[in-house]
């Protein structure tokens, strides 16, 4: 919730014009095209699960793998939603070796589909050496991998044999290439890409540093990066990683380049330089990191997965810690093409933007505790509201805050605020609706007030209001696209 406001003059410009455009338009815009619909989980997905990887495959089954407490197995799991993976019964697919190599630390699994064949990577320590952690394959060729028989493919050659681990792979331009972390001799653990060779366990050519820690959110206990994911969409490329130790101060950062550019050339990569995705002590999130991506069952949005816990304070080493958990919520899309991805959520469903139906580009946000109707709105989760059972019940719904948990949205004296629900009747009342179909759209929504039948909640310019709706324009303005 921003507090600073320097720009009133500006506002109050913007709510001329959006009244004069809303009172002389008389027409509905239709929503953007490439608006994704809401997709809502409740979290957390699994217990005990670090290092989540879901992969979505043509069969219509997402596949889940991810670290086990034991270090000791790689685990498999599927079903035909997102949601599903939570209930799905687990198989073990594989087993660390009883000595030697792939004997420790069986960490950080992925599975992908390349060229007709399933692979896992994956990383493990020696049964004599725990910490000689490096880079493992394995292959099937069953169509179900959940069945298939699992044939080891050997390490991965890096031009170090050091410390490496958390490969990944992605194909840009119809080059596969693999992205992992390692450590150089005497170095930071760094992130590194190159090009695949002949199968999908060799690298080939030029191998580049992408980036190092070096920035103080990187360095924070443990000089780290690592766990690379990427992510792409209309050009470019979005590489994340985690960074710092793996407590509270664990976070995504992220490189991005333009999908055309020569990958191999550090240069053609930008670096945040802050963390895109960190601790968040109001939803109770802490140490959100090794993600993957994902799609949508109906593959309009994209899902970000991630581990983290749910509290700060870890007794003792933290890799030996069993509670980082697999979580998912969605990504939503700057203007400028960025992915942002909030705020690790609060436990529970996750929330949606409530998009206006004809502005489009303006969404429900609080700003200073009031409701209002904006674009642009950051930081993103000012926009973004639990849709949860009513606090009065009786069929109803409410909309709580997604980082002011415990705060909901509430008419009062017919204006809408984000305020804290003090336990009594009248809040209960003032912030419980009834979930209609919308007033202009039955695909869209309106909510109609529970203590105030036959008001709703309606923008009106850049303010938002409990207001009857009697003529097209109110009835467009009391409507919602979740998003």
């Amino acid at each position: 919730m921003n507090t600073a406001v320097p720009r009133r003059f500006v506002r109050r410009l913007a709510v001329v014009a959006l009244a004069v455009a809303t009172a002389f338009a008389g027409l509905v815009v239709v929503p953007a095209a490439h608006a994704s619909p809401a997709v809502q989980f409740t979290n957390s997905l699994a217990e005990q699960r670090a290092d989540p990887h879901v992969f979505k495959h043509t069969d219509g089954f997402y596949y889940f793998t991810a670290t086990v407490p034991e270090y000791d197995r790689i685990v498999l799991r599927r079903a035909t939603t997102i949601q599903g993976l939570a209930s799905a019964p687990e198989t073990v697919i594989w087993r660390k070796h009883a000595t030697g190599e792939m004997g420790a630390h069986i960490w950080a699994p992925e599975i992908h589909f390349i060229n007709g064949k399933w692979y896992v990577y994956f990383t493990a320590g020696r049964s004599d050496d725990k910490w000689r952690i490096r880079m493992y394959v394995l292959e099937t060729a069953d169509p179900n991998p959940l069945t298939g028989t699992w044939v080891e493919r050997g390490r991965i050659v890096t031009p170090w044999d050091t410390f490496s681990l958390d490969e990944t792979t992605f194909v840009a331009n119809g080059v596969r290439y693999l992205s992992w972390a390692q450590a150089e001799p005497g170095g930071d653990s760094s992130i590194y890409l190159a090009r695949m060779g002949a199968d999908p366990w060799t690298i080939t050519g030029t191998v580049t540093k992408l980036t190092s820690p070096t920035l103080a959110w990187e360095t924070r206990r443990n000089r780290v990066n690592e766990g690379p994911a990427v992510i792409q969409r209309d050009g470019r490329i979005f590489l994340t990683y985690s960074a710092s130790a793996t407590d509270a101060n664990y976070c995504l950062g992220m490189l991005s380049a333009s999908s055309t550019a020569d990958l191999l050339n550090p240069s053609s990569w930008t670096k945040s330089q802050n963390p895109v995705f960190a601790s968040n002590s109001a939803t109770s999130q802490y140490g959100p990191g090794h993600n993957s991506f994902t799609v949508s069952e109906d593959g309009q949005s994209d899902i970000l997965v991630y581990h983290d816990r749910s509290y700060r304070d870890i007794v003792g080493d933290p890799l030996l810690n069993p509670d980082r958990r697999t979580r998912v919520q969605k990504i939503y899309w700057n203007a400028d093409g960025t992915p942002n991805f909030g705020i690790p959520v609060a436990d529970g469903v996750t929330p949606v933007r409530l998009k206006s139906y004809n502005f489009p580009d303006r969404f429900v946000r609080h700003w200073e505790y009031r409701a209002r109707v904006e674009a642009g709105v950051n930081p993103l989760a000012d926009s973004q509201f639990r849709i949860v059972t009513g606090l009065n019940g009786s069929g109803t719904v409410s909309l709580e805050s997604t980082n002011f948990p415990g705060y909901y949205l509430r008419h009062r004296n017919y204006e809408f605020w984000v305020e804290r629900n003090d336990g009594s009747a009248l809040f209960r009342n003032d912030a419980s609706f009834f979930q209609r179909a919308g007033l202009a759209d039955s695909s869209a929504v309106s909510f109609e007030s529970q203590n105030f039948p036959g008001r709703y909640l309606r923008h009106n310019g850049t303010t938002v209001n409990l207001t009857t709706a009697t003529d097209a324009v109110a009835r467009a303005d009391s409507t919602f696209v979740l998003e």
